[in-house]
């Protein structure tokens, strides 16, 4: 096969044509008229898809160059997690000899440990101003790419280095890897995201018990990141084996009652809490409720429905904690409380009246969440609520008039016909798949057709 066309494939960044090119038989490791293999086309593009592609399809991340470096010794210096880590490739650790492996560690820690601009200007000689910008690397995360002269460098070289310690299976003292997590204050970071998921890979007990000691860091931002792997380990348990789900929420309780005093980080603890299912959570947030804090007090709503039995009733206490943060001064607080008492399915009258005037409060994003929450609900035929939703259907937002009308459909309202109408058309983009929209298609085909089976 034309290797011309491979080549062509890789310079328009085209993953699937490289795909496959090579399933139908193209060189994975096809020169280019500068001597370099097509891998050094992408990695020079900081095109991870089609740098996976190729090796993938067999292109040789180790072949030598022309300058005695490989193509992923040039992945590594570039400074992308994500195109280093789809180089890579498989079991580089028995594939690798130990002066090779050793060589790549030492070249992520230089550039990582002397600053990815600083390195770059060692290297180049350059002295003028450097570019910064930011950029997605990954689906996910990103890092910040340094461009001086003709020469760009992306910085995620602390990532680079923990994803390759990992992988060469070097066991990394916890606290450099904190300490290599939150340098840039940015979870966002692919950083702070690889130590994050290494850290939850390496599901020892003296890992975990070195990790959580990190709750008790002056560092706020360290504090944040326990947090966040705390909630990583509750979203993602690795099919409950050794995920220290109890021990999670048994130490989110004690942070909370120990007093927590950067407002920001006790958000997060109260946030992660209620994703547990703690005896404590409810008392945790009735001693929450009046926080100075808008933030903190915003997490107690969750907090109020959560404990060993979240289907339970509210309870004097908690019901009447709701009602007051329901006419909190602060719209988050309010939208909070709104959401809680609906999903509460407390019919009593003052909840009722709570909710009304949610979807009648004077901020737009108070009536969207509040609007939200009683169109997920189960039925609630009182007609104060149903009347209140009519209302939200001059709104500006297509999203809360669009609540709207599915609050008064799963109420039978007499008025949803009028309240699609309103909605303009249905077929819009972004929505194609929006499950409120295809139940007003539904609605609409069962009334036109005698509840026949729609096409």
């Amino acid at each position: 096969m034309d290797g011309a066309q491979l080549v062509a494939a890789v310079r328009r960044g085209d993953a699937e044509a490289v795909t496959a090119l090579l399933a139908a038989g193209a060189a994975p490791d096809t020169v280019t008229d500068d001597g370099l293999p097509v891998l050094c086309l992408a990695i020079a593009a900081y095109d991870a898809a089609v740098a996976e592609a190729l090796v993938e399809g067999g292109a040789d991340p180790d072949r030598k160059l022309p300058d005695g470096t490989t193509p992923l010794v040039r992945a590594v210096d570039g400074g992308s997690p994500a195109l280093a880590q789809a180089v890579l490739g498989r079991e580089p650790r028995l594939r690798l000899p130990e002066a090779g492996r050793n060589e790549l560690l030492a070249l992520a820690r230089r550039w990582y440990e002397r600053g990815a601009e600083s390195e770059l200007r060692n290297r180049t000689g350059g002295s003028g101003p450097a570019c910064r910008t930011r950029v997605m690397d990954g689906e996910y995360t990103h890092v910040t790419q340094v461009t001086l002269g003709s020469r760009t460098v992306r910085c995620g070289h602390g990532s680079i280095l923990t994803n390759l310690e990992w992988a060469f299976r070097i066991l990394t003292p916890v606290d450099e890897l904190v300490t290599r997590a939150v340098a840039g204050r940015d979870p966002d970071h692919a950083d702070w995201s690889s130590a994050r998921w290494i850290l939850g890979e390496r599901r020892g007990r003296e890992t975990w018990s070195a990790l959580t000691a990190h709750r008790h860091s002056p560092d706020p931002e360290c504090r944040r990141f326990v947090l966040d792997f705390l909630h990583q380990y509750l979203m993602w348990p690795w099919g409950g084996r050794n995920s220290y789900e109890r021990e999670t929420a048994d130490l989110l309780a004690a942070w909370a009652a120990d007093g927590e005093d950067d407002p920001g980080v006790l958000s997060e603890v109260l946030r992660v809490l209620g994703e547990t299912e703690h005896r404590e959570a409810k008392a945790v947030g009735l001693r929450h409720a009046g926080h100075p804090a808008p933030q903190v007090r915003a997490r107690v709503p969750d907090l109020l429905l959560g404990g060993d039995t979240p289907s339970a009733p509210l309870g004097s206490a908690a019901r009447t904690t709701l009602l007051g943060l329901a006419g909190d001064g602060d719209g988050d607080v309010r939208a909070a409380a709104g959401r809680a008492l609906v999903a509460a399915h407390d019919a009593g009258p003052d909840s009722t009246d709570a909710v009304v005037r949610l979807l009648r409060d004077p901020v737009a994003a108070v009536r969207a969440g509040t609007a939200e929450a009683v169109a997920e609900s189960a039925v609630d035929p009182t007609e104060a609520i149903a009347d209140a939703l009519v209302l939200l259907l001059d709104e500006d937002d297509f999203g809360t008039r669009l609540n709207a009308a599915c609050g008064l459909l799963r109420r039978d309202d007499p008025r949803t016909g009028e309240a699609i109408e309103r909605l303009g058309r249905l077929s819009r983009p972004g929505f194609e798949h929006d499950h409120r929209l295809s139940a007003f298609w539904r609605w609409k085909w069962d009334r036109e057709h005698g509840g026949s089976t729609p096409p």
